[in-house]
């Protein structure tokens, strides 16, 4: 019987994450066994840590000292607020760049067809470095890859040396970007 133990951020134990499939393959499908979710849920956000979250919205460098000015914590509070939202996936604080400027001069979305399970295809693609965006879409692609390469020709090696050659791919349609028009990360909380 193989048994894993997964704790929260918080070190807890978490027993509805806890997995045991009684068949010993970890599949979560034996006698006896939970169907494994897909996504662990965020823990729920009150008003203030929305606040927090649109204040890095605007500026991830803002000040925690500011930021605790604008929702009425101290700035102790706010770190730790903001660690706890970091370590649950609900944000990330991160430098975005412009490709262009720094020596990407190709990017694409890729639309993919896979005949079979996502999980082995959506792995293999979640190691590629290339891959910057990956998301499992409804309609006539089953999957989307956003890319991030240096010219055309480390795009098309991407494409034939690592993409279509997964097991499962079907088919690839490749969007190559001209101009990028739009880009936000402001649109707040609900």
């Amino acid at each position: 019987m193989s048994t894993r133990s997964l704790a929260r951020p918080d070190g807890v134990r978490d027993p509805d994450r806890d997995s045991d499939s009684g068949d010993g393959s970890g599949s979560g499908t034996g006698p006896g066994s939970r169907r494994p979710r897909l996504r662990e849920a965020p823990p729920p956000l009150d008003a203030v840590s929305k606040k927090i979250i649109e204040q890095l919205q605007e500026d991830g460098r803002r000040p925690y000292a500011a930021i605790g000015a604008a929702v009425g914590l101290s700035e102790a509070a706010v770190r730790q607020r903001v660690q706890r939202l970091v370590r649950a996936g609900v944000v990330q604080i991160v430098a975005v760049t412009d490709p262009l400027r720094v020596g990407f001069t190709r990017q694409a979305m890729i639309g993919i067809r896979v005949g079979g399970p996502l999980d082995p295809v959506l792995q293999t693609l979640r190691d590629l470095d290339e891959v910057a965006y990956l998301v499992i879409t409804a309609g006539s692609f089953d999957i989307l890859a956003e890319v991030i390469c240096e010219d055309d020709q480390h795009l098309l090696y991407l494409l034939n040396e690592h993409i279509r050659p997964i097991q499962g791919v079907r088919s690839t349609e490749t969007f190559v970007y001209l101009e990028l028009s739009k880009q936000t990360y402001t649109w707040g909380t609900r």
